[in-house]
């Protein structure tokens, strides 16, 4: 019998990835005190994401009787997030653009992802290539999410909230070309919903995770502005 969404197999998995990725990253933030250390970690992450969502896309192109390389680019919002986000973090400065446009991505979607992961019955078993290979560029594009923000890698902003609109764009004009070009019809959830019979395409979602960035970039500069006040009256 294949996984099943919540048995035994995928909720062990959500319980070791968390304690995994939360144990790792109460370490780094004890023993990565310097600038260094801390670079080293996040590079460290990210070449594993990296290698992960290649990994994972590698397993789509051969998945099938004929090998079908176009599937090695990113068709999924995830998928497309851990591979700019590892890519941005190993070759990016500090803080830069793309980091601002996906770090809720990948903490959101890779945590939602695990925890309701539709497609652990693709395969016999948890380590079926395409699953676990898929399980773990979510859970490691999460981390990585978290790392950033923890060693001050990225500044949260509102005056940064424009990269998150240049990341849409670049998304749908991403999925645009693949279902033009490779008639590929659920490429970011552009015409397709993100769970069948739900009305959450990408047109349905964005709406949405731009009201929830809102609320966090507001309540980031509240908590901002409060301590820059109370650093004053001392």
């Amino acid at each position: 019998m294949n996984p099943q969404l919540f048995g035994t197999a995928h909720i062990l998995y959500i319980i070791i990835s968390a304690l995994v990725c939360g144990g790792g990253l109460l370490l780094t933030k004890t023993f990565a005190k310097t600038e260094k250390n801390k670079r080293i970690v996040l590079k460290t992450l990210a070449v594993l994401l990296f290698a992960f969502i290649i990994l994972n896309r590698l397993s789509q192109v051969f998945r099938y009787d004929t090998v079908q390389w176009f599937l090695i680019i990113p068709d999924s919002i995830c998928g497309m997030t851990s591979l700019v986000l590892s890519l941005a973090v190993l070759f990016g400065k500090k803080n830069n653009g793309a980091l601002h446009a996906l770090w809720l991505l990948g903490l959101f979607g890779g945590v939602s992802t695990v925890i309701y992961a539709t497609f652990v019955g693709q395969g016999p078993t948890l380590f079926y290539l395409p699953t676990i290979s898929g399980l773990l560029h979510h859970s490691l594009s999460a981390t990585l999410a978290v790392a950033l923000l923890m060693f001050g890698q990225i500044n949260v902003t509102y005056k940064k909230w424009y990269f998150t609109l240049f990341g849409f764009t670049a998304y749908v004009t991403v999925g645009a070309f693949l279902m033009q070009t490779f008639d590929m019809s659920d490429a970011f959830h552009i015409a397709e919903p993100l769970l069948e019979g739900t009305p959450l395409t990408i047109w349905v979602m964005a709406p949405m995770y731009a009201a929830a960035y809102a609320v966090i970039l507001l309540g980031v500069e509240l908590v901002r502005r409060k301590k820059q006040t109370s650093g004053g009256d001392r």
